[in-house]
């Protein structure tokens, strides 16, 4: 449909109004000259218009036709983008306009979809990482992205493992963001079934940008001991501190909190180790990897070294005392020459217990973290902040 620049506005004045009254399709002569608002016929179906255009067409004259939306649209879009105005010596080609029209859109949402899939793709690889990298593995990966691809707003992956004795079963939770179709990995749920214990414990950890708390750092906080972690604070500072679980107090969600023993609070492993007659801490490498294993919260062997002879015992780290924990080989404690200080402590509690005890009051907590009775089953949330 070739049209006379001049008559450019009017003829799209002209199909808006007939697309308002009902039309959907304009008919017009399919010539090399241009033509006018008289020669255009418009129609309410498309079976109309392909009939029109049959009968009119003759062995010399032919006729076309277009859908009335997609023409007024390509003019006005046309009106905005020059690039669309395909205009020749006064004359303006509409026909050929719709075909670019559409064209133009057909590649915007080509290249919307490849850029959906490249950013869904750098989404689903970051969360990849990001639960591999917290301590699930691998295992979970063609599952992540099956469910991702399924679109669904809430995601739940079911993760087992076993650490000794104790079973560990984790839910790991994800959400879609309601902004976009991107996924962020919100929180795990742990519950540890210990040996011989026929109820569970669990406990639910957050996902945050920096300080993750790992699968088997929950493990070991779950079961009482301490882990040294870089966290970060409401005001996205990062920080340094020992965390461990107060069995003793829950949030509203029935999660136990958390103690944290910040870098002011003056407890050092490595001067700590070093007053112990440990043969690894002779080893720089040994060295470094003993420590980083107690900061994870893990119960680690170590080779004690006595008038000439060598013992493996276990040790963890006991940052509320400022010292470690030794045990035996048959996990029995041993006295390891408590400090001046962690005695006077260790009093004060017996002090205090039997204070509490003559008052019928929950005896105060001891030396050691308090490990829940498996018969006090509870769901439990805590953010790490």
């Amino acid at each position: 449909m070739k049209i006379r620049k001049n008559d450019y506005q009017d003829i799209l004045e002209y199909l808006i109004r007939k697309r308002e009254a009902g039309e959907e399709f304009v008919a017009f002569p399919n010539e090399l000259c241009p033509i006018n608002k008289e020669e255009l016929f418009t129609f309410s179906t498309q079976y109309e218009v392909q009939e029109f255009c049959y009968e009119m067409s003759t062995d010399v004259d032919s006729y076309d036709y277009l859908a009335i939306r997609s023409a007024y649209r390509a003019m006005t879009q046309a009106t905005r983008n020059n690039e669309l105005m395909l205009e020749k010596e006064g004359v303006v080609d509409v026909s050929l306009m719709v075909s670019m029209y559409y064209l133009q859109l057909e590649t915007a949402q080509l290249n919307k979809n490849q850029k959906t899939n490249v950013m869904n793709q750098k989404n689903f690889e970051y969360l990849r990482d990001q639960v591999k990298y917290t301590g699930f593995g691998e295992g979970l990966e063609n599952d992540l992205k099956q469910k991702m691809e399924d679109g669904k707003p809430e995601i739940k992956l079911q993760h087992q493992t076993q650490y000794g004795n104790d079973s560990v079963t984790a839910t790991l939770n994800f959400s879609q963001s309601k902004q976009s179709d991107m996924y962020f990995f919100n929180s795990y749920q742990v519950s540890l079934q210990k040996e011989n214990s026929p109820e569970t414990m669990t406990q639910t950890f957050y996902i945050n940008k920096a300080g993750n708390i790992t699968l088997k750092e929950a493990f070991n906080l779950m079961e009482g001991r301490s882990v040294n972690k870089d966290l970060t604070n409401k005001e996205g500072q990062v920080y340094n501190a020992w965390i461990q679980m107060d069995f003793k107090q829950s949030d509203n969600n029935g999660n136990f909190k958390l103690k944290h023993y910040h870098q002011n609070y003056g407890y050092d492993l490595e001067a700590v180790l070093s007053k112990h007659p440990i043969k690894e801490l002779g080893n720089d490498d040994f060295k470094a990897s003993l420590m980083d294993s107690l900061k994870k919260g893990n119960l680690q062997s170590a080779t004690f070294q006595t008038n000439g002879t060598e013992q493996k015992q276990y040790i963890e780290a006991n940052p509320q005392f400022k010292t470690i924990n030794i045990y035996d080989g048959s996990m029995q404690r041993v006295d390891n020459r408590q400090s001046k200080k962690e005695r006077q402590s260790e009093v004060e509690n017996q002090s205090v217990k039997q204070d509490n005890k003559k008052e019928k009051q929950t005896p105060a907590e001891d030396d050691g973290p308090e490990i829940p009775k498996a018969s006090k089953k509870r769901k439990k949330r805590q953010s790490i902040s």
